[in-house]
């Protein structure tokens, strides 16, 4: 528990834990959350790893955390940290988390609810059937080992150019579905193995792809601009990078303990292990995570292939016609060189978002020339039983969080105890009630993936929105849901 930490309240929606908490903190502590989300945040030690995230050499302003935080390997889920390439900034893989490149993406679509609300069965059927999901699924979109190499440098382009897509899906995630300087040479046989036929797979846990309506506009102009109404039918695929980013994690965790000792670096947490960024073993985990990043990019965009086939299967109607295109893709576990002004001087930062979405605002030049004006659409997923929300990057969160925001709901529960205190049953009436459709490939992860497990996300949502680090555009509510 995290008691014994007195926050410094800073105004409604920030929180400050003081460099005096703990001797060896380079920088305070930020967090983002009201009153409400508080209580929740001081269940568990979520807090003290943000204190700890301070110690890192070379991170700089402030240890950051969102307001769906909670206890995470090293790093708390929601945290977020930026460090001084220059000054000896480094990299922690606990910083970005077992599963690289988790990340969400969403469709918009031509469909209204009455459309398609005889035919929601028929959808959910169809995807459950053409999408493998679950423990180890492997899918049919089988690669040979110079394929797999080329997905790890191009990412979903390589998709899209095995027609699993088109070239304004690439505009429309970010990085353009493949960050730059992918070492495919710093990736274990181990690794390989484990993701040669998991491209094109939903995975299991909180993963989840999901038919969702439009039930809430908060910005008519922004929605004009992304072409959304009350009513419509919107898609959204949660996936990552497998067992191949998995692995990429477990071998470099291993491998950087020895570079505390080396580099004489000194944190709290052996969970912290890390390496200047410009450090031999700081390079090859750079390389291999893009690695992860780019073969999550490709999965998802596979995976919306299979979703466009299902749809086009089930409405007897071609993707295109059903206007079934991509709003944006965004990744919520990475480690981005960007750019950013500390102290009056523009600086190359390592920014670790672990369970954070980037957040840029209008004309950042890392934007399609399609959301200059608009600022990065935002993709924030809530449980199967709520709701799930689109907002924009701003200004403010590339000047206070790195151009950082939340990226879901956040557990409230492990999944031990998910299941131990939630009734398979209880739960589908519960949903039925909502004219909510369910499959999943075992009945273990619906009871894991229980609404009441997480936070409510339009109090997340609420907070980052009033704390002006993203703002809101629409709200979906889920009708139909596949779970891994």
């Amino acid at each position: 528990m995290s008691d014994n930490i007195q926050l410094e309240k800073i105004d409604d929606y920030r929180w400050r834990i003081p460099k005096s908490y703990k001797p060896g903190m380079r920088v305070p502590g930020l967090i983002y959350a009201d009153e409400k989300l508080l209580k929740s945040i001081y269940q568990d030690r979520a807090l003290e790893q943000v204190a700890n995230v301070a110690f890192l050499p070379g991170i700089v302003n402030n240890s950051l955390a969102m307001p769906d935080i909670h206890w995470g390997y090293g790093f708390p889920i929601g945290g977020v940290a930026a460090t001084d390439i220059e000054e000896g900034g480094v990299i922690s893989p606990g910083g970005v988390g077992f599963d690289i490149n988790c990340g969400v993406r969403m469709l918009r679509t031509d469909l209204k609810y009455d459309d398609i609300k005889d035919k929601l069965k028929d959808l959910v059927y169809a995807l459950f059937s053409n999408v493998p999901s679950g423990v180890g699924s492997k899918g049919d979109i089988r690669v040979s080992a110079k394929e797999e190499r080329q997905i790890l440098v191009k990412g979903a382009k390589w998709a899209v150019e095995n027609g699993f897509g088109c070239q304004d899906d690439l505009e429309c995630t970010e990085e353009f579905g493949a960050v730059q300087g992918a070492d495919p040479e710093a990736v274990s046989e181990r690794a390989y193995e484990r993701g040669k036929a998991q491209s094109g797979t939903l995975g299991s846990g909180n993963h989840f792809l999901e038919i969702q309506v439009i039930d809430q506009l908060y910005d008519s102009r922004l929605c004009d601009e992304f072409g959304l109404d009350l009513g419509q039918i919107t898609l959204m695929i949660h996936s990552g990078s497998r067992g191949f980013g998995y692995q990429i994690c477990e071998d470099y965790v291993k491998n950087m303990v020895h570079c505390l000792q080396k580099y004489n670096i000194n944190v709290p947490d052996r969970q912290l292990a890390c390496a200047p960024v410009n450090s031999t073993e700081g390079k090859l985990y750079l390389g291999a995570m893009r690695c992860a990043a780019n073969y999550a990019w490709a999965n998802r965009q596979c995976l919306m292939y299979l979703a466009r086939q299902s749809f086009e299967k089930v409405l007897g109607s071609s993707w295109q016609k059903l206007g079934m295109h991509l709003i944006y893709d965004v990744t919520h576990n990475i480690a981005k060189i960007e750019k950013y002004t500390i102290d009056g001087k523009e600086k190359n930062l390592c920014v670790h978002r672990k369970g954070a979405t980037r957040a840029f605002g209008p004309d950042h030049p890392a934007l399609p020339e399609r959301y200059k004006k608009t600022g990065q659409p935002v993709i924030i997923p809530g449980d199967m039983g709520r709701n799930s929300y689109l907002l924009v990057g701003t200004k403010k969160a590339e000047e206070e969080t790195f151009g950082s925001t939340c990226h879901g709901a956040g557990r409230v529960k492990s999944r031990t105890a998910s299941t131990r205190t939630t009734n398979l049953n209880t739960l589908l009436k519960e949903l039925e009630s909502k004219g909510i459709i369910v499959k999943a490939s075992g009945r273990n992860t619906l009871v894991e993936e229980a609404p009441s497990a997480y936070k409510d996300v339009n109090d997340v949502v609420n907070v980052v929105h009033n704390a002006g680090i993203s703002k809101r555009v629409c709200r979906m509510r889920p009708l139909g849901v596949i779970k891994g």
